[in-house]
């Protein structure tokens, strides 16, 4: 081997790789602009930007008081029937409990006979039979997680395509407290748009003026709450879950049943 030429060689790689270097630092020290004019970024395709979408998962109970539906026990609700009066826009339909993707929660199948412009689903739940008489009066919130399936192709999409999801999720709630006077909860909204079967909506329904008398007493024999879903934008079925009684302090109340 020549080695004269072997050290000539690996001097001129040493010498070739320090102005290199010395280009890098040179070009780092120009203006954002100067870079970006002289090196765009090139395009990305639509297949390199688009993530694979998951579908998503129920959500599990965290707390050892939530009504969870696993024993396949929903003799405390009740659809709420349409009428002519105060109900004339409630859906039509029935109960029972069900399972998605191995978690067990109420399911009310709307039979799609009402107009869905002017349909409200509503599901009605007996606090009472849940926590018992000597509890009611301790309720200040109940927290829930709020489900939507799509049964049909209505939605559609900003592009103007039609897709089988249930859209926007929203409604609120109310009950009868002391006294007989009608008292709403705040409204909830969320929604999943990509699946037929939508996440968790979770919901959360609080007596704000308990202090003022607003609550649930001891003699109420029939303490009851609605739950209520409206805006609805595709023919599809409301499911409930994970149902949470809290009182004052956020501490939760065991059900009884």
């Amino acid at each position: 081997m020549n080695y004269r030429k072997f050290i000539a060689g690996a001097m001129a790689a040493t010498m070739f790789a320090m102005a290199a270097g010395c280009g890098d630092k040179k070009s780092s020290s120009s203006s954002d602009d100067d870079s970006v004019s002289k090196s765009p970024a090139p395009a990305t395709s639509a297949e390199e930007t688009t993530e694979e979408l998951t579908a998503p998962s129920p959500v599990e109970a965290s707390d050892a008081n939530a009504v969870t539906f696993d024993d396949g026990d929903f003799s405390f609700a009740s659809v709420v029937e349409r009428n002519d009066t105060d109900n004339s826009d409630a859906a039509s339909g029935t109960l029972s409990v069900v399972e998605v993707q191995g978690n067990k929660m109420l399911k009310f199948t709307d039979d799609g006979s009402i107009p869905l412009d002017s349909r409200v689903q509503k599901i009605k739940i007996s606090a009472v039979d849940l926590i018992g008489a000597e509890n009611l009066e301790k309720v200040r919130s109940i927290e829930l997680d709020v489900y939507a399936d799509a049964t049909a192709e209505l939605l559609v999409t900003d592009e103007g395509s039609n897709i089988k999801a249930p859209g926007w999720i929203g409604g609120g709630g109310g009950t009868v407290v002391d006294g007989g006077k009608w008292y709403g909860f705040s409204d909830f909204s969320g929604g999943e748009y990509n699946f037929d079967m939508s996440g968790a909506v979770h919901a959360q329904f609080k007596f704000l003026l308990a202090d003022g008398g607003q609550k649930w007493t001891a003699d109420m024999e029939d303490a009851n709450f609605l739950i209520m879903r409206w805006g609805i934008a595709n023919e599809s079925n409301l499911y409930i879950d994970n149902i949470v009684f809290y009182d004052a302090d956020g501490n939760s109340i065991p059900i009884i049943k």
